[in-house]
């Protein structure tokens, strides 16, 4: 689904990313790790065209991409979470599950029932305003309002990033149902380990904008991959 080579991305004249290749597929969780301030959240900016990239090649369901806007990825199938989660807090629960409408044709602007189904919270909430809810059920809001948009690669930065251990647990259980739907194809940035191993099928450890190690689950063992991300 996803193949980028030789990727690179600058703010300014400091360049960020430095050549990163990486391949998701669908039906696979690929996971990027490493310590902060190493471009993972930048290397998803690019993928998302929220941040365009300086040099490399992007193919995307076998389409070769150019530097195109965010919503035009967006209407390709990238589905974007991005990390703090970005809800519209003024807007109900059912207005921003709403805003990922903008990708679809009129005939499917409905919220389907499996949303709800995924996170039952927010059928319970549809009413409340996105700044009234919990960090929990506000990231639930944000990979919800992704799923909205039917994604072909769905972009996760750091979903665990201040919640609470049970809903955690929830979140992990929606990727590892959408991984095993085999309908898309998952990147996963994720600084907890214990969380991104159990998911992963797939690892690249970058470290100062390049890749360290990269490799499926029966390549690199577990306690390689931790000495990697470690400081």
């Amino acid at each position: 689904m996803l193949n980028i080579e030789n990727l690179t991305l600058h703010y300014g004249q400091s360049q960020i990313l430095k050549g990163i290749s990486l391949e998701a597929d669908v039906g696979q969780v690929t996971c990027v790790m490493g310590t902060n301030g190493v471009g993972k959240t930048s290397l998803l900016k690019a993928i998302s065209g929220v941040h365009h990239r300086s040099g490399g090649d992007y193919t995307l369901d076998g389409q070769a991409i150019g530097r195109i806007p965010a919503h035009q990825l967006a209407a390709r199938g990238v589905g974007y979470v991005p990390q703090g989660r970005d809800i519209f807090p003024l807007l109900t629960v059912t207005e921003n599950l709403e805003t990922g409408f903008a990708c679809l044709p009129r005939s499917e602007h409905k919220i389907p029932d499996h949303i709800y189904e995924l996170f039952p919270v927010l059928k319970d909430m549809r009413n409340r305003r996105g700044g009234d809810l919990s960090g929990g059920q506000q990231q639930q809001l944000s990979i919800a309002r992704a799923l909205i948009t039917r994604p072909k690669l769905l972009l996760l930065d750091e979903p665990t990033e201040g919640i609470q251990p049970n809903i955690i647990q929830q979140i992990g259980r929606v990727i590892a149902l959408l991984r095993d739907e085999g309908k898309m194809a998952i990147v996963l940035v994720e600084q907890y380990f214990e969380f991104a191993y159990g998911l992963a099928d797939r690892f690249c450890v970058i470290e100062r904008g390049e890749v360290k190690l990269a490799g499926d689950r029966e390549s690199l063992s577990k306690e390689l991959l931790r000495e990697a991300v470690s400081v």
